[in-house]
């Protein structure tokens, strides 16, 4: 707590300093007119020179997108203006087409942090630079992801507010020979703005087709300084209300029409959640400090409170909290004795039939030594889940060059070093650990996850000659994982857990102080890169990387990379590397406890995750982690045709070893009580278990095309991405089809994309979108879902004196996935009931039209 009023009162000062500052400049700026302009136009053409050339994927000079030997894509800063929301995931899953990112309404943490998918992998397959530099994951295990992100630990992009950019670099291409672990499907590259002059401020509400789903942002940016020593900051504020796309499920409407008055309609929300607080911070800043020595750096601080619902508990069926023989007779607990702290067993006890038996409830209801959880909730409950979540980062470093009288080339040289940290307090409520019975509470802290990242780097690069440029560093890195342990009620085995009544905090089970504690692992890495022009047309690239584990030992990675130009406007370009990714200390240790639907059984189950050298996984194949290993190779060409630009490119993504969660498997007694002992308290009520495995190979290919070509003063941007996983080899034991099917189909095979970007009048400019997602499989519906076109459109006026104002909509169609199969009559008994309208995890969301508006002021 005392940490958490820290940083509020820090990111308080922040605000405040950064409004001062804006108020401050827009004054002086107001009261020189000729000095912004020149101000401007230096800006403007820094901007044009920065975003016509890439940095990542090489650390040779920048070059430009055509001339990089792998593919790359660049998204702008009027690319993420150009839209509504302001959430940064949600921007790239509009920009990127072989970016995928979802709503996640009941996911556990994932409705925290949102899994993430770049070119078909999991959340932590993707490296996130920011300014070329490392940037820290989440601390958020993915422990329900829709089948392919399930026990991905990736990075959390949300705390990076658009505004602080000045654009992104994906780059298509497995680069763990140049950057380390996790660059198996490619890197994201966040390059911030570096002005020191000039700002902009920015409002943007938005709301839903249907009414709810309130969105709002505030946000500012500035630049401060002069050239020697420098600031650019921004801020924004926002939050978002719910959204409801839910049907009233089958099962509470019979309690309804059986008289049951107090079940809410609907009594499960599937929608977006609501964000709260949503504050976030980027701060860019250097300093010359002599003619060849610079200091640079960048820091965050971002916080916000992300509430959503869980599954209804059924107040005649919902095992150990309302019955346990699957709703045929209500669970009656017998208090007696309990006072003295003795567990009882349910000798005497009435039994209430579920027809309803009014006399059999009012004869426990007037008993005091009789209890039932009707009494508390006679309509069902529905736990509400949720986290506040900060995350923090600062990186310091410090560059120069030296030896350019004796080298005959200026030899430069990077120091820096970086601390990052992702914090997510969950908190759950209206729910119960039933084992207390009337003692419970209905809110529990369940504990806390944290992820810190500690990373020094040394790089050294020297052009040798004009065809010969060499590039070497080293790398220390620490990554961290601590587990808090929740208030005892959240985990405690309380005295009618022997009557049957489940144990913890139920939905979400509370971490125990046995498995609750801290992990860390080190690493060091060395690395040298080299590119070679044999001549002008022909560009080589070679990298060699090895690292060592303190936990898993050494590997080494190899990358090599060529474009060569055919004739001056067409060019070929390739590349082949192997690849790595370690598992994370959070997945190698920590256990989890969720609720969730299980399709066959059409109810839901407790299952539990335990790391994959318990006792309990080890009887079916749990084993120690290895990391995962990659070869990848892509193929393509570009070509540059009457200012039409045309970029194709093959990706074939071959992994072995691969790290997902197992198939789930029954709990037998003794192994509950081994996990009992291991400090899973609420192993006394799991059902199914699974555990992280390394049994499986996977062959992920796909085709990414993008034509680029002018429109009078506008342009034309036409993307076009297929993607495909095939499951290559497996242990049976393990992986069961359920699991196969999910990492094959839960994304869609192709991804499409026309932006037309038009000004006209001057002032004035329409943007215009269409978009196209592929089928997709929702294993938790057992449906495959058709594809869908997503239309967007936007209209803007810019005035001379920097005020802007848009209007505009994202699917103004109001289109939505199908429906759900399960609520479209007539009904199929056996058929899952838990009141999605829709496939929850669309690829373009489930809550249709957006529309939004923006006012900005830029000087």
């Amino acid at each position: 707590m005392k940490g958490t009023r820290i940083y509020k009162t820090i990111s308080l000062t922040l605000f405040i300093a950064f409004a001062i500052s804006l108020g401050y400049f827009s004054t002086a700026i107001a009261q020189d007119e000729a000095e912004e302009e020149s101000m401007e136009a230096a800006s403007d053409e820094s901007v044009a020179e920065l975003e016509s050339v890439v940095i990542v994927g090489t650390r040779a000079k920048p070059r430009s997108v055509l001339e990089s030997a792998v593919p790359i894509d660049i998204v702008s800063k009027e690319d993420f203006a150009k839209q509504g929301g302001a959430d940064l995931p949600n921007l790239l899953r509009t920009l990127v087409p072989s970016y995928n990112v979802n709503t996640q309404p009941i996911s556990d943490a994932g409705t925290v942090v949102r899994p993430a998918n770049l070119r078909g992998l999991a959340p932590d397959h993707t490296l996130v630079l920011v300014n070329n530099k490392r940037r820290h994951r989440a601390a958020v295990i993915h422990w329900l992801g829709n089948g392919l992100a399930d026990g991905a630990q990736g990075p959390d992009l949300s705390p990076i507010p658009s505004i602080a950019l000045q654009q992104v670099e994906v780059l298509r291409d497995g680069a763990s020979a140049q950057y380390g672990s996790d660059a198996i499907a490619g890197v994201m590259n966040f390059q911030l703005k570096d002005a020191y002059q000039g700002g902009s401020i920015e409002f943007k509400p938005g709301i839903y087709q249907e009414g709810d789903g309130r969105q709002f942002a505030v946000a500012g940016n500035i630049g401060l300084g002069t050239p020697e020593t420098w600031a650019n900051l921004s801020v924004e504020y926002g939050g978002a209300d719910p959204t409801i796309r839910s049907v009233q499920r089958f099962d509470a409407q019979a309690l309804v029409d059986a008289g049951n008055l107090s079940v809410r309609d609907p009594a499960q929300i599937w929608g977006q959640p609501i964000v709260e607080g949503d504050f976030k911070f980027f701060g860019n800043f250097g300093s010359q400090i002599t003619d060849s020595v610079d200091f640079y750096g960048h820091t965050n601080y971002a916080s916000k409170r992300v509430e959503g619902g869980f599954y209804f508990r059924n107040p005649n069926t919902r095992s150990g909290v309302f019955s346990t023989d699957g709703g045929e007779t209500l669970l009656v607990g017998n208090l007696s004795g309990l006072e003295e702290g003795v567990d009882q067993t349910a000798d005497d006890i009435p039994i209430v039939e579920h027809v309803p038996d009014e006399a059999g409830l009012q004869e426990v209801f007037s008993d005091p030594n009789l209890f039932t959880f009707q009494e508390m909730f006679p309509g069902g409950f529905t736990p509400r889940f949720g986290a506040d979540a900060v995350d923090s980062s600062i990186l310091l470093g410090i560059k120069g060059s030296a030896l350019e009288e004796s080298l005959g080339n200026p030899l430069t040289w990077d120091f820096s070093g970086y601390f990052g940290r992702h914090h997510a307090d969950f908190f759950i409520f209206n729910t119960v650990n039933a084992s207390l019975g009337p003692d419970t509470p209905t809110s529990f802290d369940p504990g806390d996850y944290i992820q810190t990242d500690y990373n020094l780097n040394f790089d050294v690069t020297y052009p040798l000659n004009d065809m010969i440029f060499l590039a070497s560093g080293l790398e220390y890195r620490n990554e961290g994982f601590e587990v808090v342990d929740g208030q005892r009620e959240s985990y405690q085995i309380g005295p009618l857990a022997a009557q049957g009544f489940t144990a913890a905090s139920n939905g979400f089970s509370g971490f125990s102080p046995i498995a609750a504690g801290v992990w860390n692992r080190a690493n060091v890495a060395a690395y040298i890169e080299s590119e070679v022009k044999p001549i002008d047309n022909w560009l080589v690239a070679l990298a060699v990387r090895g690292e060592n584990f303190e936990d898993f030992g050494s590997t080494l990675n190899y990358k090599v990379a060529t474009n060569y130009g055919i004739t001056e406007t067409m060019k070929l370009r390739g590349s082949y590397s192997s690849g790595f990714r370690a598992p994370t200390p959070g997945q190698q240790n920590t256990f989890n406890v969720t609720t969730e639907f299980n399709f066959e059984k059409n109810d839901l189950v407790n299952n539990g995750t335990i790391p994959s050298t318990n006792a309990a996984a080890e009887l079916v194949g749990g084993k120690p982690l290895e990391p995962e290993k990659s070869n990848n190779f892509t193929g393509g060409f570009t070509v540059e045709l009457l200012d039409v630009n045309i970029t194709m490119d093959f990706f074939d993504i071959r992994m072995r070893d691969r790290l997902s969660l197992s198939q789930d498997f029954a709990l037998q007694e003794e192994q509950k009580q081994d996990l009992i002992d291991a400090g899973v308290t609420s192993a006394a009520n799991l059902e199914e278990f699974r555990f992280f495995t390394n049994d499986f190979d996977t062959t992920t290919q796909g085709i990414d095309a993008v034509v680029t070509l002018p429109l009078m003063d506008g342009k034309l941007i036409a993307v076009y991405n297929w993607t495909v996983t095939t499951v290559t080899d497996h242990n049976p034991v393990t992986l069961d089809d359920l699991r196969i099917k999910e990492l094959e189909e839960n994304l869609p095979k192709q991804r499409a994309s026309l932006t037309v970007v038009q000004p006209f009048m001057d002032d004035f400019g329409v943007l215009v979108r269409g978009g196209y997602w592929g089928d997709w499989y929702d294993s938790e519906d057992d449906a495959t879902y058709t594809g869908k076109l997503i239309f967007d459109l936007e209209l803007s006026y810019t005035a001379d004196s920097g005020i802007s104002m848009t209007l505009g909509g994202n699917n103004i169609l109001n289109t939505y996935p199908d429906e759900n199969p399960a609520y479209v009559p007539p009904r199929i008994d056996g058929e899952p009931d838990i009141g999605n309208k829709y496939g929850q995890f669309s690829p373009f969301g489930f809550d249709g039209a957006f529309w939004y508006a923006k006012v900005g002021y830029s000087f």
